[in-house]
């Protein structure tokens, strides 16, 4: 996983620099069309509470990796896709706020990458996640809203994959 500042060290140089740490807003994204969803709530979330936005990609292990460059060729793609997402789902909104959506990949079980990331940092102010409108909400959204639901170190948003645009500005 890419590593960020730790939360201490983010914390005391904001506060070196007259600053106070901003509500972060972490995503988790993938293909997926209700992910597209969480993110727009959380960027229009973020820009009315003068916050942040953290999208959490996760590539998860791959069964047989021979060299080390097909490794990274698989990284990058992934990167490549999360950006894609961001820009076509919020690049507006991200622009108009004057927010910047700041991208991690992280590596793993995707459900111990979450908990890992969100343990680490003490700003983020809420996980989104995106359930589908129909079936199976995915193996994050079943594990953080069920067995793990009280265990996190802040609140779990769960936006609805069939949202609308003006039902979304409406809830953030």
């Amino acid at each position: 996983m890419r590593r960020l500042r730790s939360s201490a060290v983010y914390r005391s140089t904001l506060q070196m620099e007259g600053q106070t740490p901003k509500r972060t807003y972490l995503v988790v994204v993938d293909d997926s069309s209700e992910a597209a969803v969480a993110l727009r709530f959380a960027a229009r979330r973020a820009a009315k509470t003068n916050g942040r936005v953290e999208v959490l990609g996760i590539v998860e292990p791959q069964d047989f990796v021979q060299w080390g460059g097909v490794q990274n060729a698989i990284e990058e793609e992934q990167r490549l896709r999360i950006e894609g997402v961001v820009s076509a789902s919020v690049g507006e909104i991200l622009d108009e706020a004057g927010i910047e959506a700041k991208i991690i990949l992280a590596h793993g079980e995707p459900v111990k990458a979450v908990r890992d990331y969100v343990g680490e940092r003490t700003e983020i102010a809420a996980l989104v996640l995106g359930a589908a409108p129909s079936g199976n909400p995915g193996p994050i959204v079943s594990h953080f809203c069920g067995i793990d639901a009280g265990k996190l170190p802040c609140p779990v948003m769960l936006i609805p994959g069939g949202l609308s645009d003006e039902r979304l500005e409406q809830l953030s």
